[in-house]
């Protein structure tokens, strides 16, 4: 269980650089110095975050349902959008993500700065935030290791991507995403970073997240409301955010602990 906490708050168009600090609590671990900060827990309700309006939110999950041939918004490995590609995508594992990728561009309501513009065609590696690294087991090929929206200022949902089994970090942060608690973190085995801040995502956060084997938890300014899960001390991340939300509240066991 992290071992200390600490209260803060910032404006949402500041950064407060959450990559810097994880930084410096891995270079801390890597000489066998605990840091002195392994938490942040705020419970504040916050007025700062702008959703979207009922009827907005709803053309998002149209055209959700529209590009996805399940309810669960999973696309079978053998699903193609109507979308050409000129040259074949020979490794499955690129030829997932490149699935995965258009799916969630189909989720997008609004992209003001086209920063998805380049989202075209095979080579995902070279897409606008999405970083790619060598296979562990074949170092010759490369797969989609990391996606980066900081600061693009998209609207829309996230979809279902588990097809992205390399994905290590995933960062939304600072945008206009909609919807309730993007159950897709907790199903990306590789995952270790996760970003999800000055967004409106709604909702309870679920028990499985904190059996998940996270480095890094940054939730803050959202409109997540619901109790905090007795299993959050089980949690492996050196730092948790979940500062600014609508409505934070102590488990059941965790009040009757403390009567």
């Amino acid at each position: 269980m992290p071992r200390s906490a600490s209260i803060t708050s910032r404006p949402r168009s500041a950064d407060a650089s959450p990559r810097a600090l994880h930084g410096r609590l891995t270079d801390m671990e890597a000489f066998d110095r605990p840091p002195s900060l392994l938490l942040f827990l705020l419970l504040l309700v916050s007025s700062l975050a702008h959703a979207l309006s009922d009827a907005e939110a709803a053309s998002v999950a149209r055209r959700q349902l529209l590009a996805s041939p399940t309810k669960g918004g999973d696309l079978p490995d053998d699903f193609e959008f109507d979308v050409k590609v000129d040259v074949p995508i020979s490794y499955p594992g690129l030829r997932r993500a490149y699935i995965a990728l258009q799916a969630w561009l189909r989720a997008m309501y609004s992209n003001p700065s086209n920063f998805t513009g380049n989202w075209v065609g095979p080579d995902v590696c070279g897409y606008n935030g999405v970083f790619c690294s060598h296979a562990l087991d074949d170092p010759a090929v490369s797969v989609v290791a990391g996606v980066d929206l900081n600061g693009a200022d998209i609207a829309g949902h996230l979809p279902s991507f588990s097809r992205l089994v390399h994905l290590h970090e995933l960062d939304v942060s600072n945008n206009r995403f909609v919807g309730p608690f993007p159950m897709v973190v907790v199903g990306l085995p590789s995952l270790t970073y996760v970003d999800l801040r000055f967004n409106d995502f709604e909702g309870a956060l679920p028990p499985e997240l904190f059996d998940k084997e996270l480095d890094a938890i940054f939730f803050n300014d959202n409109l997540f409301s619901s109790h905090i899960p007795d299993n959050f001390g089980n949690s492996t991340a050196s730092v948790v955010v979940l500062a600014n939300n609508k409505r934070w509240m102590h488990s059941q066991q965790h009040r009757e602990n403390r009567s």
